[in-house]
């Protein structure tokens, strides 16, 4: 979705539609940064997996549905078992440094949690030495488990510089004959810090734990998205401002979404509901109309459906998982200028000529009424 689309459209009488206001703008807002902040670390991490690791820093309850929408937008898993529970999302983790701890030594922490979890044995080698005394006991570790028959899965790195510690540890590890033991990394990782480490730095890390930077949508606090009424009785509705970018689209509207001749996403086009989309040629800058695209060559679709009626649900129910998979099929169709993270390609919007009509005829209504 994109600035100044009409997202979702409630209808009913006015009392109605106030009281669901604030919880539909809570939904949409914080679910959809946090499932965006999501989608761009996976962008990134490619085929190398990512775990949600924010329940500690996120906003009070809201960590369970940050869990869902983390996982919508690329988390592999999550080590929010509640969440887990209630959104059927795979759950993850690894020891905590207070384990290593509560042990007289790290080799003999290592080995009470090899006993204890032999079927997902992850080792956290940074809470002393990670080089010296870490990496060398998780060795230890792996060839003890596999005179068990058992073998160890990984190891995870959460401080330092974790580019240089994982070259170095999987040289140690690849030393020991532990090809196959994967490292992980966490601690304060977001997009660009995944960007230098895979490459730039070439580090040789496996998959990932992100915590507060995925979970709080850092570096955005909020999603702005607003509710507004554009239509009682039948009468179109707008607010008006002196900010041009602040006055609303009136009526009820449809959302068209047109494709090129490759079939990606090209341009999104706002039209009353009652305009056929066949007939519409020309989609116009919502603020300068001189600024204006042809698309009447173009195939289109409408990007709207009905999700609930008279207290029914419509939609089937998805995962969490299987909604990701949906979103990773849309995501595709968006051209790459439009995702790099510097400097992005601004996706286009436009009006149509009956909608631009309206707003500027009701514009100079409330001008003179007011």
């Amino acid at each position: 979705m994109f600035p100044n689309e009409p997202i979702l459209s409630v209808e009913g009488n006015i009392i109605e539609c106030q009281l669901v206001e604030s919880i539909l703008l809570n939904i949409l807002n914080f679910e959809s940064l946090i499932a965006t902040k999501a989608y761009r670390i996976k962008h990134i991490a490619g085929e190398k997996l990512f775990a949600d690791f924010g329940l500690r820093r996120a906003q009070d309850f809201g960590s369970i549905h940050a869990s869902r929408a983390a996982c919508i937008g690329g988390a592999s898993s999550t080590s929010n078992t509640l969440a887990g529970k209630i959104y059927d999302i795979p759950v993850s983790g690894t020891m905590a440094h207070s384990w290593v701890q509560s042990f007289d030594s790290e080799l003999e922490a290592f080995r009470a949690f090899a006993e204890t979890n032999p079927d997902n044995t992850i080792l956290l080698v940074d809470t002393y030495d990670t080089l010296k005394s870490g990496v060398p006991n998780a060795i230890t570790i792996s060839h003890e488990m596999a005179a068990r028959g058992e073998k160890l899965k990984a190891i995870r790195l959460d401080s330092g510089d974790l580019a240089y510690l994982s070259k170095k540890a999987r040289k140690q590890l690849d030393d020991a004959g532990l090809h196959d033991v994967q490292i992980l990394a966490s601690n304060q990782l977001n997009e660009y810090v995944i960007k230098t480490l895979l490459l730039d730095q070439n580090a040789a890390i496996d998959g990932f734990g992100i915590g507060t930077e995925m979970i709080t949508g850092k570096s955005d606090a909020a999603l702005d998205g607003v509710y507004k009424l554009t239509e009682i009785d039948g009468e179109p509705k707008m607010k008006f401002s002196e900010n041009i970018e602040k006055i609303t689209l009136p009526g009820k509207k449809q959302l068209v979404r047109y494709f090129d001749e490759e079939g990606k996403f090209y341009r999104d086009g706002i039209f009353l509901q009652d305009e056929n989309p066949k007939e519409i040629d020309t989609i116009y800058h919502r603020i300068y109309p001189e600024k204006n695209t042809e698309v009447s060559k173009f195939k289109f679709e409408l990007i709207r459906e009905k999700v609930v009626e008279q207290g029914n649900v419509l939609l089937q129910h998805k995962s969490p998982v299987e909604i990701h998979k949906y979103l990773i099929s849309r995501a595709a169709l968006l051209p790459d200028e439009h995702k790099r993270f510097i400097s992005p390609h601004l996706y286009k919007v436009g009006i149509s000529n009956k909608l631009m009509a309206t707003r500027n005829a009701l514009t100079q209504k409330l001008r003179t009424l007011h």
